[in-house]
């Protein structure tokens, strides 16, 4: 890979280009991270989901949309997945989508930014706030301008009305109430 020209300098900051940049769904990742009875941590990868970023040529007016399929969650235990699709967690059957839209966008320093915005899960709409750090921009083997960006947030899932637990024996409960949520993506610019 090389180095894009479909870069700009605005403030000292290089952004993408202005334009429409779809996520790649084979080359990003979507992930909740929770601890399972205090001390170890599970991850949850959903494995179908897609979205763009519109970069606009006043980048505090950019934005982006994603949709998640609820029953795509992975954790790699089947017994598990089930019971995160059911109505005690994500309730895929009556809400079958987690959508994000974002409504402000603000450049901390360097390459980092904060992107406020709406996160829609089992049908509640809450404000959420992404810590995002733009990776880059290059053009692949294969003539693609794609834009790199890792982005984290926590969630407290009680707050979209997962309340599903268990208290332990030993003080703590199985499931934390705390969620760290992980995202990388590659954006395609569009022609």
């Amino acid at each position: 890979m090389s180095t894009d020209t479909a870069v700009r300098e605005i403030d000292g900051v290089r952004l993408p280009q202005a334009g429409a940049w779809v996520i790649d769904p084979a080359h990003s990742s979507i992930e909740a991270v929770a601890r399972h009875m205090v001390i170890t941590k599970v991850r949850g990868r959903f494995e179908d989901f897609s979205g763009t970023i519109h970069v606009d040529e006043d980048p505090t007016k950019s934005r982006a949309e994603v949709a998640i399929k609820a029953a795509s969650i992975n954790t790699n235990a089947p017994d598990r997945d089930a019971h995160l699709r059911s109505p005690d967690f994500l309730n895929s059957d009556e809400y079958p989508e987690l959508t994000f839209r974002s409504t402000r966008l603000s450049h901390k320093r360097d390459n980092r930014f904060e992107v406020v915005g709406d996160l829609t899960i089992r049908g509640e709409t809450q404000p959420v706030t992404l810590e995002v750090k733009l990776g880059g921009v290059v053009t692949d083997p294969f003539g693609q301008t794609k834009a790199l960006f890792s982005a984290s947030t926590k969630l407290e899932r009680e707050t979209w009305g997962m309340n599903w637990n268990q208290a332990l024996e030993a003080g703590g409960v199985l499931v934390s109430k705390s969620l760290d949520v992980e995202i990388e993506v590659q954006a395609v610019l569009q022609s």
